[in-house]
């Protein structure tokens, strides 16, 4: 009877499961800062979402007379050299900012972890040709390479978006190359191809969503580079110089609280 009632004694005292969502929020949420990325990033989408109705005055037309104006109490945060108010094209620089960092980041992304997928797990001559081709992208630096890119794509937005996604896609099929050379050595993708398992199963059931953690990581950090503005007037370099400092920690922080919420040795247990 002792035996028996000891073996009930050790079911009822293991602890009861918890949702793998809850475990991500706490563990996500648990710090200050990263509440306060969260916030800062919030801001920044309703600043964006809201541009026509928060800016002062139309951001593209601008008067000669006020050209060069120091912050007043008509325009904030002074004007350009075209006589154009710095805060209203502020506001409606965070639209295009987001968008491009977003859609570069998301092209980026997918066609970096497709080609650091395929590498690492048929390895060969498809790993060979794939990462032979990154390292020589990542031979330039990042900005000379989007201004490359862009110089011979042309203006337009599409074209800056289509430069900056090639000069960021190394860095996504190299981390992803690696995660998949250190996961399918493991056992239970043996055991998947001992039963027979199409390559394609693999690769996307297992493979890719042990992948995901680290790479949702590196978008988060890869947003706050993309986001950049260029300036030689100190005045009207300010305000943007703030609000790229405040994009880029939070972008930062967002994505240090999901390394830890997605990490399993960082986030503890409930």
């Amino acid at each position: 009877m002792t035996g028996k009632n000891t073996i009930a004694e050790e079911f009822q005292e293991a602890p009861p499961r918890v949702s793998e969502w809850r475990r991500f929020w706490r563990v996500f949420l648990q710090r200050r800062i990263v509440i306060f990325g969260m916030v800062v990033l919030l801001i920044l989408v309703i600043i964006a979402i809201f541009a026509n109705f928060l800016a002062p005055y139309d951001p593209y037309r601008g008067e000669m007379e006020d050209s060069l104006q120091q912050p007043n109490s008509t325009y904030w945060l002074g004007t350009d050299i075209q006589g154009r108010d710095t805060l209203s094209r502020l506001i409606f620089g965070t639209r295009t900012a987001l968008m491009v960092g977003f859609v570069t980041v998301g092209i980026a992304a997918v066609i970096g972890v497709t080609l650091g997928l395929i590498a690492g797990y048929f390895g060969g001559i498809p790993s060979m040709i794939i990462m032979r081709i990154m390292d020589a992208l990542m031979g330039f630096p990042m900005l000379i390479l989007a201004m490359l890119f862009a110089a011979v794509l042309g203006g337009g937005i599409q074209n800056v978006i289509i430069a900056l996604s090639i000069a960021t896609l190394p860095a996504y099929a190299r981390v992803m190359n690696g995660l998949t050379l250190s996961i399918r050595e493991n056992d239970y993708i043996m055991a998947e191809q001992a039963m027979g398992s199409s390559n394609i199963r693999i690769m996307l059931g297992h493979i890719l969503p042990n992948a995901i953690p680290p790479t949702i990581v590196l978008i988060t950090l890869q947003l706050g580079g993309i986001i950049m503005y260029l300036s030689q007037n100190p005045v009207l370099s300010f305000a943007p110089g703030i609000a790229i400092m405040l994009v880029v920690f939070a972008f930062n922080m967002v994505g240090d609280g999901l390394r830890d919420a997605l990490d399993p040795r960082l986030r503890g247990i409930l």
